[in-house]
C-alpha cells in the first residue's frame, strides 16, 4: 500500500471530489425497479462506463464501482449469490478502464453496502459469516483494479466492524461511512461522534470515515459537524449527501436538491472538516460539477453553527420549525423511510435502501 493512489492523493491534496449516485443514474439508463444493478456489470457494461465517465467529466477524483449490493446476502435475492467475486471483479474492471483513459489520476473505490441482515446479538448473522461475505466481495474488487474499498450506508456497529475486517483482508485502504437518518443517529441508534470513536478504534481502522445518504444535505452536514467534534485535524472525513429528498412528481420520483444547494453543501462540509466530498442519491453529473466548481480555490472557514447550516441548506426533511437533530440541538422526527427505534444498537431493522 506504500504507493497506493488513494493514500497518495489524500496526502498531496487538501480535498478530493467523490462521485455521485449510481442507482439514480442507472434508472435513467433503463434499470427497472427490483433488478440487480450488479448484473449490469456483465450485461450492460457500456452503461456503467457512461456513468463513471459522466462523473469524471464533472470533476470527480474518486469513482465508486457498481457493486453496492454485491455481497452474497444481497445477491441471493436474485439467485446470484455464487457470482459475488465475478460481479465485483467486473465492476472494478469497468471503473478501472474508464479511470485509466483519463488524463489525470482517478481513484477507483470498490463500493460495499450492507448485507440487509441483522447481526448478532440482535439477529442471526454472525460476525465471522458477515466478515467472510465482505472479504469475498473485497477480493473481487481488488482483483478488478480497485485502489480502495468503500464501505457505505452502514447503520450498526457489528456490521461495520465485520465489513471493515473483511475488506481489510484485501490489503487495500478502507473507507467507511454510515447513514444518520433517524433523528440524527443511524437507525440502530449510533450518533456521528459515537460512529467515529467506534470505527477509529477497530483493530484495523479505516483510512477515512464519514456520512452518506440520509435525508439530504442539511442532515449530512450536521452529521459531519458532530463527527468533526470527535476527530483530530489529520483524520480524513467523508461527506456524501443526497441531493435533497425524493418526491413523487409526474409519475416518478425526483430529488428536490439543486446544483446551487449542493454547491453550498460542499463548502459547508469543507468548513466542517470534510476532505472527501461528493453526492449520493439524486446526484448526477450536473450536480457533481456544481460541487466540484464550488470547491475549487475555496479556503475553508470556521465551523458553521447549526443555525447557519439550516439557514443555507434548509430544515431537515419533515421538519419545518427548527433543526431537529439529536446532536445536542433539539429533538424531532425526520422523514425516514421506515420504522426504526432509537437505542443502543437495538430496534427493528428497516430494509436498507440501495445507494443511488
Amino acid at each position: 500500500m506504500s504507493d497506493n493512489l488513494f493514500q497518495r492523493l489524500l496526502k498531496e491534496r487538501p480535498y478530493l471530489v467523490a462521485d455521485g449516485a449510481m442507482g439514480t443514474n442507472l434508472f435513467k439508463r433503463g434499470l427497472e425497479s427490483g433488478d440487480a444493478p450488479e448484473l449490469w456489470n456483465v450485461d450492460h457494461p457500456d452503461r456503467i462506463e457512461s456513468i463513471h465517465q459522466e462523473f469524471i467529466d464533472a470533476g470527480a477524483d474518486i469513482v465508486l464501482t457498481n457493486s453496492f449490493g454485491g455481497n452474497a446476502y444481497r445477491l441471493k435475492l436474485h439467485n446470484a449469490q455464487d457470482r459475488t467475486y465475478e460481479l465485483a471483479k467486473a465492476a472494478a474492471e469497468i471503473a478501472r478502464r474508464v479511470a485509466d483513459k483519463t488524463d489525470r489520476p482517478i481513484v477507483v473505490a470498490g463500493s460495499m453496502g450492507p448485507t440487509g441482515e441483522l447481526f448478532e446479538p440482535v439477529g442471526e448473522l454472525s460476525f465471522e459469516d458477515g466478515k467472510a461475505a465482505f472479504a469475498e466481495q473485497a477480493r473481487g474488487l481488488k482483483d478488478g483494479g480497485a485502489d480502495a474499498l468503500w464501505i457505505e450506508t452502514m447503520s450498526s456497529r457489528e456490521e461495520a466492524a465485520a465489513a471493515v475486517a473483511g475488506a481489510a483482508e484485501a490489503g487495500l485502504p478502507v473507507v467507511t461511512t454510515m447513514t444518520f437518518d433517524t433523528v440524527g443517529k443511524t437507525m440502530m441508534g449510533i450518533a456521528p461522534d459515537e460512529a467515529y470513536r467506534h470505527l477509529s478504534t477497530l483493530p484495523i481502522a479505516p483510512a477515512a470515515i464519514g456520512a452518506n445518504c440520509g435525508l439530504g444535505a442539511t442532515e449530512n452536514v450536521l452529521s459531519i459537524r458532530a463527527m468533526s467534534d470527535a476527530v483530530g485535524p489529520d483524520v480524513a472525513v467523508v461527506a456524501k449527501a443526497n441531493c435533497g429528498v425524493p418526491e413523487y412528481r409526474a409519475g416518478g420520483f425526483v430529488y428536490t436538491g439543486t446544483p446551487e444547494l449542493m454547491a453550498d453543501y460542499a463548502r459547508l462540509a469543507r468548513d466542517c472538516g470534510a476532505r472527501i466530498i461528493g453526492g449520493c442519491c439524486g446526484t448526477d453529473g450536473t450536480v457533481l460539477k456544481a460541487i466540484a466548481e464550488a470547491l475549487k480555490g475555496y479556503e475553508p472557514g470556521e465551523k458553521p453553527s447549526v443555525e447557519v447550516i439550516v439557514e443555507k441548506l434548509g430544515p431537515l426533511a419533515g421538519v419545518t420549525d427548527r433543526p431537529a437533530h439529536s446532536h445536542g440541538h433539539g429533538h424531532g422526527h425526520g422523514g425516514g423511510d421506515g420504522d426504526g427505534e432509537d437505542g443502543e444498537d437495538g430496534g427493528r431493522r428497516r430494509g436498507r435502501r440501495r445507494r443511488g
